[in-house]
């Protein structure tokens, strides 16, 4: 039997153990958390990426419509805004590299039917939509020969790149459509010898850059020695390169953004896996200088890992999620609503890439999760699903999204290789 047949079948075989739960349970400030399950086989559920056939798209909400933006991209992650308009594209992917034990290699078949691990570009290109009719005419190459590069920011004249290794800075004026200078190394940032989350988000806010850094593992299964710097956001002085702990005890926060109401930083976390169909939620949660979320010894406040040996645990407060998005949902993309005409209010917008490890799948889509004063409220709502297909096959995963200057909701699909552009009707 050919391999990628033989993978989904033994993948189906396994995931039959799973049973259908409501996700609306764990959903919003105070979830109903379950017992956690600990199965000898866990859970696999995979949707295999297919990409759109022609003349598809996405579902938007009632009362908006999607188009792409610019679509044949290579695996675009990540997006960011400049103030002409222009938007950078990340089109990135892990490096590659041997596996390190039978449980990696797994999660790279797994990673691989999902459409996770094609080569990487390691490239920023850059869209133009000159007319304003709410296509880019074309791409042009911006910025190439980086390192797995995800998260980027303009500040004080320079573009800012988060490669999987190190904060990067080259020279930049906005207008530009290719960068020829050689990139400049700001901060190192963990990366070897695992590097089991390599997306590293970044946000500049308030004169100082923040990276976001996952974790080496699920649980600390790989030691909490090769967690050493991770799990957590940095603090990054953009002039000295100084760079410290900010926060942390963060399984894997990837999306970043600070209110523009409050100064708040706010970011969407990857929690655990492999306790269950509905444990653990992924969540959204404003993130303070100092806090720690417990990673890995306890979740969602003050639940204990069962896995975790706890006597290891620090002695030390731990702040509890804002707000839960649901388990295994993957939330990437994170952008709150200000500029956006799209009718929610005040809010954020979350791309939840989906989950491989749920049944039924659970994410695929992009939310607005309203605010009221200082942080959420209410249940989400969504703003463009239909990535899945009737069978569970993956059309397209949204991960980063943006807020255009003409309000438009940009949208960053990996799997559909395409930016969709969400607008009124």
């Amino acid at each position: 039997m050919p391999a990628r047949p033989f993978l989904l079948a033994l993948f189906a075989l396994v995931a039959c153990d799973g049973a259908e739960a409501p996700m609306s349970t764990v959903v919003g400030p105070d979830p109903r958390l379950p017992a956690p399950e600990q199965r000898l086989l866990p859970t696999v559920n995979i949707a295999p990426a297919t990409g759109w056939p022609e003349g598809t798209a996405p579902v938007a909400a009632e009362g908006l419509e999607v188009a792409p933006f610019f679509s044949g991209l290579d695996h675009p992650r990540w997006l960011h805004v400049l103030p002409n308009g222009d938007v950078l594209v990340a089109e990135t992917n892990a490096q590659p590299s041997a596996p390190k034990g039978p449980r990696d290699l797994a999660m790279r078949l797994v990673m691989g039917v999902a459409g996770a691990r094609a080569p990487t570009a390691d490239r920023i290109s850059l869209l133009r939509d000159a007319d304003g009719d709410g296509v880019a005419e074309g791409r042009s190459v911006l910025l190439k020969g980086l390192t797995s590069p995800f998260g980027m920011a303009l500040a004080g004249g320079y573009l800012y790149v988060a490669n999987t290794d190190a904060l990067v800075r080259v020279p930049y004026t906005p207008g530009q459509a290719r960068i020829d200078a050689e990139p400049e190394v700001v901060a190192r940032l963990p990366a070897l010898p695992i590097n089991h989350h390599w997306t590293k988000g970044l946000l500049a806010h308030d004169g100082r850059l923040y990276v976001s850094v996952g974790s080496n593992s699920d649980h600390g299964e790989n030691g909490l020695e090769a967690e050493e710097g991770r799990a957590a956001i940095w603090e990054v002085d953009p002039v000295t390169g100084a760079a410290q702990i900010y926060a942390e005890g963060l399984r894997n926060p990837v999306g970043l953004d600070a209110d523009p109401a409050t100064g708040a930083i706010w970011a969407v976390v990857n929690e655990r896996d492999e306790l269950g169909d509905n444990l653990v939620p992924d969540y959204l949660a404003r993130v303070d200088r100092g806090d720690w979320f417990g990673w890995p010894f306890v979740y969602w406040g003050d639940v204990a890992d069962p896995r975790v040996d706890q006597s290891a645990r620090p002695d030390r407060p731990v702040e509890r999620p804002d707000y839960a998005l649901g388990a295994h949902v993957a939330p990437l993309g994170l952008a709150f609503a200000d500029g956006a005409r799209l009718g929610q209010g005040r809010g954020v917008y979350v791309g939840l890439h989906g989950s491989w490890n749920r049944r039924p799948a659970s994410g695929y889509e992009v939310v607005f999760v309203p605010f009221d004063g200082g942080g959420p409220s209410g249940d989400p709502r969504t703003v463009l699903s239909g990535f899945l297909d009737a069978s569970e096959q993956a059309r397209g995963r949204p991960v980063g999204v943006a807020v255009a200057p003409d309000g438009a909701l940009l949208v960053a699909d990996d799997v559909g290789n395409t930016v969709w552009r969400v607008v009124p009707e």
